[in-house]
């Protein structure tokens, strides 16, 4: 497994991260949960996301337990705020100064942890002074609480003006954590460049576009039982976009340029994320131990020019490019 520095800092994590979006503490069993952590940890994976509202606070307390035991140091944390969690009241989410002081304490608790070691914002909070967010987090550092900040889908111009708060501050904030793959290029035109130059790094998630990369769903034949695609807790409408005749035939192109490199098709959706020098680390998740072992092996691929061309080639105009989507993602208020 390899590691690389995250951001302008010298905290190093390995290049893929384990998350449990979607799985720990809701799609999947918790001892089924803990053998995928135990599965990343033997396949060298030392850093691991999470978020509060994941499974409305559950996934921090399996994450927690499954790490139990582990020497703390040697292990990379992080954990975001900002979607409503617990009896979800006017207080509970957003980025004000309560929500946060009051969500990064019940992380810890959930973790088992004294700190974590990156804080994020899962969203930019419009009903909050950016400076308030700001100084929250810096609090929360200096309490040896987080030992760095970062951002998940913020535009360009939003990093900029919460990077330059951080360092009148005095505190690094060094990530920022957007879908990116194949299919999903948006952070290329503007996040990517204006991240580049402050020194802020990627973390990315759904590198293998929710498992449509990996191939598995066919033009005109029936959605695989127990898929993404057939999930009701929310799997299946963050699928949605790409579910469609077109993409799906498109990414059945993918297959040979695959099979050519001794590749799986998802091992060159998440190598192919990693070739972006402004990405720091791809999140994987697993519903079972046997998908991290075949999902690691991506790290330390190499992809040339022409095999990164051929990609190009095979995807056509189906990849989403439009900046403009990040913000168009973004809450234009807060959820409660």
């Amino acid at each position: 497994m390899k590691y690389r520095y995250l951001g302008n800092s010298g905290l190093k994590i390995t290049e893929m991260v384990y998350g449990n979006w979607l799985t720990h503490g809701s799609q999947v069993e918790n001892e089924q949960a803990k053998a995928c952590v135990r599965a990343a940890l033997d396949a060298g994976i030392t850093s691991f996301d999470t978020a509060d509202v994941y499974a409305n606070t559950a996934a921090e307390t399996v994450l927690g337990e499954a790490l139990a035991g582990e020497r703390r140091e040697s292990l990379e944390v992080f954990t975001k705020v900002y979607w409503p969690t617990g009896p979800k009241g006017p207080n509970d989410c957003g980025l004000s100064r309560k929500h946060i002081m009051e969500s990064i304490n019940g992380s810890l608790t959930r973790l088992g942890t004294d700190y974590v070691d990156l804080y994020q914002a899962h969203r930019y909070d419009v009903e909050t002074p950016l400076e308030e967010t700001m100084q929250a987090f810096a609090d929360v550092v200096r309490q040896g609480k987080a030992l760095y900040i970062g951002v998940s889908e913020w535009t360009a111009d939003q990093i900029r003006a919460g990077h330059a708060l951080a360092a009148d501050l005095g505190v690094q904030l060094i990530s920022s954590q957007p879908q990116y793959s194949m299919l999903w290029r948006v952070i290329e035109g503007e996040v990517v460049p204006a991240c580049a130059e402050l020194g802020v790094s990627q973390i990315v998630w759904s590198p293998v576009a929710q498992g449509v990369l990996t191939g598995k769903y066919v033009p005109g034949q029936p959605l695989p039982e127990g898929s993404r695609a057939t999930d009701t807790k929310g799997g299946a409408t963050m699928i949605k976009r790409f579910m469609n005749d077109d993409v799906l035939g498109r990414v059945q192109a993918l297959a040979p340029i695959a099979a050519d490199l001794g590749l799986s098709m998802a091992q060159l959706a998440v190598a192919w994320v990693l070739q972006n020098a402004n990405v720091a680390a791809a999140i994987i998740g697993a519903s079972r131990p046997e998908q991290v072992a075949e999902n690691v092996k991506a790290s330390g691929v190499e992809l040339s020019a022409e095999v990164m061309d051929a990609v190009d080639a095979a995807l056509g105009d189906v990849v989403v490019r439009d900046p403009a989507m990040t913000a168009r993602n973004a809450p234009t208020a807060r959820p409660v």
